[in-house]
């Protein structure tokens, strides 16, 4: 029976992989933190017990309601009714089953209109049994249980989503199913009862936080189109392909402070331009040194000047997420100046995050060049 069921995930997870991997479009309904309330229909069935599965009189329903903390990330309280019906040799043996679940939730692709997740929790069950041939099982009782489940998230709308889930559930008891003992041990081995339950249902997202930045530059999960890349490569690329320093020094001279009575000034707000980083990166550019080189020159010719390293983001992300970047990036500029001899206590860094940009940030171009440092001089 357990390779029944784990087959039955695979060829459920191979059937979302197939259909989300077909959508190739940007949906605005996802927010970065939300909640919602979910309710449904459920098909259950004894996996690893002494009983003989009957399929009439196996049903439930559900309630939950459930926090999403990011977009890949929440938890779920759940609330359900289940029967089971099975026989014990000759005899037919019911269960009526009230549970509660609190489930660890992760989306394996939130910005996919069908959004694959797998759960993992704990519960408890209260419970009665009828018409066990053991007659002291007849009675009410109440256990402890471990959930994993898996499923996904099918988008109906702006707050709308269709839920389908296989969740697997093992109690601490061998006495759920109204016998003693089982056929194989439970989930996790051991002489206890497991079942398994496929939902159905709807979730309504009644509350949402800041619209989700995850699917601003997200296309879809695709085949690659090698293609494709080659020609936007060929598009984009620099000539010559090797870095150009000399094109660089000329950049420099033209955008660096002016030289007053022999010796170079800077100005109170410093842009270091050609200093942008990749996407996402605070690693510093090979086109970036031999500013920062410049930088570095000057600062040493001039001991007295302490300076504020400011570091920004475009407005790709969470605020929270840019301004820890932005001050890892000013932290990595300060890192190199320090090696080429500043003193550490001339320089202080500060994470501004995507505020003050320079440029539109609709663009990629905007985007790149609002990835940069600039330098505030403290004491002029």
């Amino acid at each position: 029976m357990k390779k029944i069921v784990f087959a039955c995930i695979m060829t459920l997870f191979s059937f979302l992989a197939t259909s989300y991997a077909q959508t190739s479009a940007r949906y605005d309904w996802l927010a970065q933190n939300s909640w919602a309330f979910g309710f449904g229909g459920i098909f259950d069935r004894y996996v690893s017990t002494n009983t003989t599965v009957t399929g009439a009189g196996n049903f439930g329903g559900y309630l939950s309601i459930q926090r999403n903390f990011s977009e890949h990330v929440g938890v779920r309280l759940n609330g359900n009714f289940l029967q089971f019906e099975g026989k014990v040799g000759a005899v037919k043996v019911t269960n009526n089953t009230i549970a509660g679940n609190f489930d660890l939730l992760y989306y394996l692709a939130p910005v996919e209109p069908i959004s694959p997740f797998l759960g993992v929790g704990v519960g408890g069950v209260a419970y009665t049994v009828k018409n066990s041939p053991t007659a002291n099982l007849n009675k009410s009782d109440t256990d402890y249980k471990l959930n994993f489940s898996f499923g996904a998230e099918w988008n109906l709308g702006k707050n709308w989503k269709l839920n389908t889930e296989l969740g697997y559930s093992t109690v601490t008891t061998s006495k759920f199913d109204g016998a003693y003992g089982t056929n194989s041990g439970g989930l996790l081995g051991g002489n206890t009862d497991t079942y398994m339950t496929m939902n159905v249902g709807l979730l309504y997202y009644f509350a949402k936080g800041e619209r989700s930045h995850l699917n601003d530059e997200y296309e879809g999960i695709s085949a690659v189109d090698y293609a494709k890349i080659e020609d936007i490569v060929k598009k984009y690329q620099t000539q010559p392909t090797e870095v150009d320093y000399n094109r660089i020094e000329d950049i420099v001279k033209r955008n660096t402070p002016t030289v007053v009575g022999g010796s170079t000034t800077p100005p109170s707000n410093w842009v270091l331009i050609g200093v942008n980083f990749d996407f996402g990166k605070t690693s510093l550019r090979p086109e970036s040194l031999p500013i920062l080189y410049n930088a570095a020159e000057i600062l040493l010719t001039h001991p007295d000047i302490k300076v504020e390293i400011q570091g920004y983001t475009d407005n790709l992300g969470s605020e929270k997420a840019n301004q820890k970047l932005s001050l890892e990036r000013a932290e990595t500029v300060k890192k190199f100046l320090v090696s080429k001899g500043v003193s550490s206590d001339r320089l202080t860094t500060v994470g501004l995050g995507s505020s003050n940009p320079v440029m539109s940030n609709k663009t990629a171009e905007g985007r790149a060049l609002n990835r940069r440092i600039e330098f505030k001089i403290l004491n002029k």
